[in-house]
């Protein structure tokens, strides 16, 4: 289900089926890129974290983007070491598979789903049951890249029933204003500020209150992301990127 205030046409046009209407565009993205971040606490240096398309594999005979976001970070009181890893469908980006390993002060969470949108339920590994999933799963980690490719417009919401663990949806997308920041090269863009919110836990958890700024041009780059953490509010700021072009997206039902 799609709520928005406003949305555009172009944006119906996206949402109404399996990238509708959009299969002679492209992702924003591609394979081998990848951005580093600088994770900072006001002005202490907490640690990095980095993003990536890390390359593409095939999830029940389906070719599927991998995508990989990594943090290592905290202080004296609190420490944070979290890899996600997606692997989500080319043509239809649907979540087929999402990892998760958290150590979090020692605490050491490791979950791994196993998602089946075709038969509308996912599975956790080491848990008994299937739990019903969405038409159009998307996991924590494929989230940032589908808000990438969205046709985002200044001053418009969008709630979308999007989230593969279907109680915890609508997922979350408001696009708040427009504000110049600085590449690692030193160029100035004009950035999308983004508020993204999804599921309960992690960075963009509605807790987490998260901001991404996205350079609002056809690359889409995440050049900063503001998270809240227990022990404060952690800005991770671009350092370095390695961009590779974009990834054409195949009709639907193509192999």
């Amino acid at each position: 289900m799609i709520r928005c205030g406003a949305c555009t046409v172009a944006a119906i046009a996206f949402l109404a089926g399996p990238l509708a209407a959009q299969n002679e565009a492209a992702y924003p993205f591609g394979v081998g890129e990848r951005f580093q971040y600088s994770a900072k606490l006001g002005f202490l240096r907490l640690g990095t974290g980095t993003i990536s398309v890390a390359g593409v594999d095939t999830v029940r005979g389906v070719p599927s983007f991998v995508f990989r976001f990594q943090l290592d970070g905290g202080n004296a009181l609190y420490r944070i070491s979290s890899v996600l890893e997606s692997r989500t469908g080319i043509a239809d980006f649907r979540s087929r598979q999402f990892i998760q390993d958290n150590n979090e002060n020692g605490k050491i969470r490791n979950r791994h789903f196993e998602i089946y949108p075709d038969s509308g339920f996912y599975r956790q590994l080491g848990e008994p049951a299937s739990q019903p999933t969405v038409e159009r799963p998307l996991d924590d980690a494929a989230f940032l890249y589908f808000v990438r490719s969205f046709p985002l417009e200044v001053g418009k919401s969008y709630d979308l029933d999007y989230y593969f663990r279907k109680e915890k949806n609508p997922l979350k997308i408001r696009v708040e204003k427009r504000e110049q920041m600085e590449l690692p090269d030193g160029t100035r863009v004009e950035c999308l500020v983004v508020r993204p919110v999804m599921g309960d836990r992690g960075i963009f958890a509605e807790r987490a209150d998260a901001r991404v700024w996205l350079t609002d041009d056809a690359r889409r780059i995440p050049v900063q992301i503001q998270t809240r953490y227990p022990f404060g509010t952690v800005i991770l700021r671009l350092e370095q990127m390695t961009l590779v072009g974009t990834t054409p997206r195949p009709a639907v039902g193509a192999p």
